[in-house]
């Protein structure tokens, strides 16, 4: 069923416990700092330890640098905050970077590392947390994207992760269900958050887009954590921000053919050639990985 968290009724559980990857900054950091101040519980995962150190203060939260590409770290810290904060109630698997990449003349290792950490993190995640989480009551949120629906050139690789991220939500909902736990999937379009920003701040975007960088106008962080806040209180199956999201989601497989024909085809060509010489970095830094994927 997809509901729109916004137009639901709230159901408050002060002392929920909430574990959040991706947590230094971003959706997670703002996620982490809401749910604090309405009295949950909360644990947080990360990379760049300052930055998480710092909300970990603002929200009396244990914390662990972790990278959750990383199988065996994810499960050692999982366990070690659940023990911390005496069991869990939902998990929010929201870890993930993004940068531009073309399918025919992009580096292969940018998707193989999008894949790790936005795709097998989530699953290291939820393979951590779920035991935990199976329970009448208790919640996986896996972050996607409005990229699970509409494709857009250069963003072949983020996009591919995020759709097996719905995938993933969509299966584990099924299988969770008979323990009484259940699984929702949040989509959004462009936020202003440094993931944007950094991710669509490049000569490629700009050629592609325009002058704006991005396909729409960014909405404000604020509405996305409203969303997520309600959709977390209420268990929602699918969390939308903007709210016109929903309608493309649902109208996702006309569009994505109407998109194939309408879009210029020679500012499709300036990005990708753009994209070929151009370089960029993750939105998140990223350590070195020696594990195959």
């Amino acid at each position: 069923m997809y509901v729109d968290a916004s137009v639901v009724g709230v159901r408050r559980s002060p002392g929920t416990r909430t574990l959040i990857t991706g947590a230094a900054r971003g959706i997670g950091a703002a996620l982490a700092r809401r749910l604090h101040a309405a009295g949950h519980q909360v644990a947080l995962l990360g990379l760049e330890p300052e930055l998480l150190a710092g909300v970990a203060r603002d929200c009396a939260a244990p914390w662990r640098e972790c990278d959750v590409s990383d199988a065996a770290a994810v499960s050692t810290a999982v366990a070690e905050l659940v023990e911390e904060l005496g069991g869990l109630d939902v998990v929010v698997a929201n870890a993930g970077i993004a940068r531009q990449w073309s399918v025919l003349h992009g580096d292969l290792s940018v998707l193989e590392t999008t894949l790790r950490v936005n795709l097998l993190g989530t699953v290291h995640t939820l393979r951590a947390a779920g035991p935990h989480i199976a329970h009448p009551g208790g919640y996986a949120l896996l972050v996607s994207s409005m990229a699970a629906a509409i494709h857009l050139p250069l963003l072949g690789a983020y996009s591919t992760s995020k759709a097996a991220v719905e995938a993933l939500g969509d299966t584990l909902r099924i299988e969770l269900a008979p323990t009484g736990a259940r699984v929702g999937v949040a989509y959004f379009a462009e936020l202003r958050t440094e993931m944007t920003s950094r991710g669509f701040d490049t000569e490629a975007a700009r050629r592609f887009f325009g002058p704006r960088g991005t396909l729409t106008p960014t909405t404000e962080l604020a509405t996305a954590i409203d969303a997520l806040d309600r959709g977390i209180a209420r268990r929602t199956s699918r969390i939308w921000t903007p709210r016109w999201a929903v309608a493309v989601a649902h109208a996702r497989m006309p569009l994505q053919l109407l998109l194939a024909k309408v879009l210029p085809s020679a500012r499709v060509q300036a990005g990708v050639e753009a994209a070929t010489t151009e370089d960029v970095e993750f939105t998140t830094p990223q350590p070195a990985a020696d594990r195959p994927l």
